[in-house]
């Protein structure tokens, strides 16, 4: 009973001895402990959400870029027949456009910016609207408006005049720089826009060159509402071509987007103005076969043109790919269109200098017949 006695104090001083050791490390395991049910209850409620499918991406160099871009240069001429799709843009601030439909088209494009191109409505195969350019000037005869009979007229212009000015006076004219039911879009469509989506203007070697890579969320509406693919997150290579300006500053040309999936496919070039806006944004959409010859082979068979400024998007596809006509030679009258039709001019020159000389009369007045 003694021996069991003098064992007591011993395991009482042990005790108090393990106490106050645990206890100068109490606010630590504390810590330990709230950090390891705080990590547990973050495991076992967990939320699942989805994101974007990432697509395996292709690599390519800058030369291997440049050289699909010369590829597309190689066309120099082309002659075909094509569905035409417009879409009126004018109300994309109030979140609204207009889609009219389809038509059919006759295209004739050669290098170095010549251009005809015919509008017809389907079946009846009647003209709605014919222009061209020579790559300094164009003419575009609106021959069809709905039966209103408001656009109907003969619009001739130079290439790289800015008549935003003149739009301008328009639009301030109409309800103070509302959007007017009288304007539309279609009758500031210039054949122009469509030469460098057709015909690729080749590489120069006087200009800076410089590729990088992005990721751009997209959705497929081709693919089911519970797919994976649905809503795909795609790599792309740019392209960005540089002119350098008379002060020696480099300004930006055109921007070209690469999808790398699959592989390495040329399917977006962006154009832009002096100022760095865009001018032209032009999709390039599945690519095939044009003619029936193989050296044309993988080139686009849809072409979507989109013009920011001008408000409208138009979209070209091949009807039949294998009658397209590559390498054709023509005269330079068929750039030259003549008003046989005697519908009223518009000399937009003519009117812009009416408004910069002050006149009142111009802008009212866009659709008399010039002299």
């Amino acid at each position: 009973m003694r021996f069991t006695g003098q064992q007591t104090p011993c395991g009482n001083h042990q005790n108090r001895k393990m106490f106050f050791h645990f206890s100068g490390r109490l606010p630590l395991l504390l810590t330990v402990l709230s950090t390891l049910l705080f990590a547990t209850s973050c495991i076992t409620v967990k939320k699942e959400s989805k994101t974007p499918t990432l697509l395996k991406t292709e690599n390519a160099t800058k030369e291997q870029l440049l050289r699909e871009v010369e590829r597309f240069s190689r066309v120099d001429s082309l002659h075909a027949k094509m569905d035409l799709k417009f879409e009126d843009n004018s109300f994309a601030q109030f979140g609204s456009k207009e889609i009219y439909r389809s038509a059919d088209g006759e295209v004739v494009v050669q290098r170095p910016s010549n251009i005809y191109l015919k509008v017809q409505v389907p079946v009846i195969k009647t003209d709605v609207a014919q222009m061209t350019s020579d790559g300094e000037n164009f003419r575009v005869a609106i021959l069809q408006d709905g039966g209103s009979g408001k656009f109907k007229r003969f619009v001739k212009g130079r290439n790289h005049a800015d008549y935003s000015r003149l739009q301008k006076a328009i639009d301030e004219n109409n309800d103070k720089g509302a959007v007017s039911q009288n304007v539309n879009a279609f009758a500031n469509l210039r054949p122009q826009h469509f030469t460098d989506a057709m015909l690729v203007r080749p590489i120069s070697q006087d200009n800076v060159y410089t590729h990088s890579t992005t990721f751009q969320i997209e959705e497929d509406l081709d693919q089911p509402k519970k797919s994976p693919l649905r809503i795909v997150n795609r790599g792309y290579y740019l392209l960005d071509e540089f002119v350098r300006d008379t002060s020696g500053e480099l300004r930006i040309l055109r921007r070209f987007w690469f999808d790398r999936v699959v592989n390495i496919r040329l399917a977006r070039q962006q154009i832009f103005d002096a100022r760095g806006e865009i001018e032209s944004d032009i999709v390039y959409g599945v690519p095939g076969n044009l003619t029936e010859n193989s050296v044309y082979a993988n080139l686009p068979l849809r072409i979507t043109v989109t013009r920011p400024q001008e408000k409208y998007a138009m979209t070209l596809t091949y009807q039949s790919p294998s009658s397209v006509t590559i390498g054709g030679t023509y005269p330079a009258r068929a750039f030259m269109l003549e008003n046989s039709w005697g519908l009223e001019e518009v000399d937009l020159d003519r009117e812009l200098q009416e408004i910069v000389s002050g006149s009142t009369s111009s802008s009212l007045n866009i659709g008399r017949r010039t002299q």
